[in-house]
């Protein structure tokens, strides 16, 4: 959430940014929202003003009780009853105007970074950098929804007749190839000095707003409406939501976090060739990595998370590359987002399996998550998170790129974690 200071006094840059993540009516919605601040404040004024006269005159009140004078006592009484029922008016449009403003808040996404390219769609964003040979597969090589038939190692129909579309059956190699990259992608975030944790995978109302999937992405979560719970999109969202309401000593900064757990998404609208096979589904599996910084600190340690989502992709031997996304590509809480894609040699394009994030004050503005400074005055921190890594695409790259005539070889690291070097 954009910080009210930053609104009133940076206006113009406010404006300018939400321009650039290609945000509707930017000029008019900004207006609107200092309009309604403007009032509040008015109203809190107001308030204030009436609050001071009431205990003004309830002291005098008692003065002239001590000195007999019970009529004019009783005439103050009065002019207090007044005062206090006026009070009562204007605190029930505070709190209906601190209501809508924080509402109105709510709706308007992160500012995006300096460094961020303009653009409105995917195909402006920016290649930064290549890693890894683009393989070449032998005659009659195939995607990777026809290799898991072939091995019989993810069921689809299973899934579907269980729960739906989108929650595929994991079965032998294919069960042991999920369990092998989880144990993997949490031994090696451990490495890097990350903390393990295992969170929930239901959240309540304050975690959404906390992280901002609400309400901007309410219609993508399955909501579980007698509880009124969500279950996560991502780990992101319980990992960072530990850290709600806490002033966070400077020692213990930065915070590194790891954690493993199943996603869900509601994927609504999706369709077209992107969405076969596992390229996108309700439900999957991923390791997430989430660090809270300082903010002098916090693009520092944005580029640390990218150069170690990018040695996972290195030991797995999977050819990468890593995208700065344009404006109108972001996500809605991101002030700059690194993308890291796969090539999937048998579809013969890039797949999506990580987006590295800095949020700066953003989600720390709804968390209220702070620390204090040398001074010893309450600043917010910055969080970053970065999936490392969501395992469906990479699933399907390994399956396609290492495919041959007599069956799937796997990458070398994943060895000990499997059990087997090869399916089939």
């Amino acid at each position: 959430m954009l910080q009210l200071s930053v609104l009133r006094e940076q206006t113009d840059l406010v404006v300018a940014g939400l321009t650039k993540k290609n945000y509707k009516n930017a000029a008019q919605e900004v207006a609107a929202l200092l309009d309604l601040d403007q009032r509040r404040r008015q109203v809190q004024s107001e308030h204030d003003e009436l609050q001071a006269r009431s205990n003004s005159i309830s002291k005098e009140i008692g003065i002239l009780m001590k000195n007999g004078e019970r009529d004019k006592a009783e005439s103050y009484k009065a002019q207090t009853t007044e005062l206090k029922q006026q009070a009562k008016t204007l605190s029930d449009q505070l709190t209906a105007l601190e209501e809508e403003l924080q509402q109105a808040l709510y709706k308007l996404p992160n500012l995006p970074h300096e460094s961020v390219p303009q653009g409105r769609s995917a195909e402006d964003n920016e290649v930064v950098l290549q890693h890894g040979e683009i393989p070449t597969l032998h005659a009659g090589a195939q995607p990777h929804w026809d290799l898991i038939q072939k091995y019989d190692i993810i069921d689809f129909d299973l899934g579907n007749k269980i729960t739906g579309a989108g929650f595929p059956v994991y079965k032998k190699q294919g069960a042991r190839l999920q369990r092998a990259l989880i144990n993997f992608f949490l031994d090696e975030a451990l490495k890097a000095g990350y903390v393990e944790v295992q969170p929930p995978i239901l959240i309540n109302e304050a975690s959404g707003y906390g992280t901002g999937q609400l309400p901007d992405k309410e219609g993508q979560m399955y909501h579980a409406t007698a509880d009124n719970l969500y279950l996560i999109p991502t780990a992101e969202v319980p990992i960072t939501n530990i850290y709600r309401d806490e002033i966070v000593p400077v020692e213990k900064l930065p915070i590194k976090n790891a954690g493993y757990t199943p996603c869900f998404r509601r994927e609504a609208g999706s369709w077209g060739a992107d969405v076969r096979g596992l390229n996108r589904l309700h439900q999957f599996d991923k390791v997430e990595i989430v660090q809270i910084a300082l903010p002098e600190k916090s693009y520092e340690v944005l580029e640390e998370m990218s150069t170690y989502i990018q040695s996972l992709l290195q030991k797995l031997e999977l050819p990468y590359r890593v995208l700065r996304l344009c404006g109108g590509d972001m996500g809605f809480t991101s002030a700059l987002t690194y993308d890291m894609e796969v090539y999937s040699a048998a579809q013969g394009r890039w797949l999506e399996v990580s987006s590295c994030s800095n949020f700066e004050t953003y989600q720390a503005n709804r968390l209220k998550l702070r620390y204090k400074n040398e001074s010893g005055k309450t600043q917010l921190l910055h969080t970053l998170n970065g999936s490392a890594l969501a395992l469906p695409r990479i699933v399907a790259a390994l399956l396609e790129n290492n495919q041959t005539p007599d069956g799937i070889n796997m990458p070398k690291v994943l060895h000990p974690y499997l059990g087997f070097e090869k399916i089939g």
